[in-house]
């Protein structure tokens, strides 16, 4: 495997690792409990931002991959990244667990 497709895997593999563990956080959860937990939602917006993240560098050092996998959401993985990493106080948790 060459550098440039090792370095493909490795924002695919962030990427699993994220979902993994938003889904770990949050798999016996209902929507009232993680909207009180501020602690879980901490854990679950740091992990779209990784998400969003990986998927803007996929989007523009391996553009062939991303138009290859049209399925892959990841221009709306980065936009959801910049909507809870600068939303701050702001952030609709609703949104995010529907999401999730």
């Amino acid at each position: 495997m060459s550098r440039d497709q090792q370095r493909l895997a490795d924002y695919l593999a962030h990427i699993l690792e994220a979902i993994e563990r938003i889904e770990r956080y949050t798999e016996d959860m209902a929507e009232p409990a993680f909207l009180e937990s501020q602690l879980v939602q901490d854990a679950v917006i740091r992990n779209f931002e990784i998400i969003g993240e990986a998927s803007n560098n996929i989007e523009k050092h391996y553009p062939e991959f991303a138009v290859e996998h049209p399925e892959l959401p990841l221009a709306f993985a980065y936009q959801m990244r910049n909507a809870v990493a600068h939303g701050y106080f702001k952030v609709d948790f609703e949104i995010v667990w529907k999401t999730i």
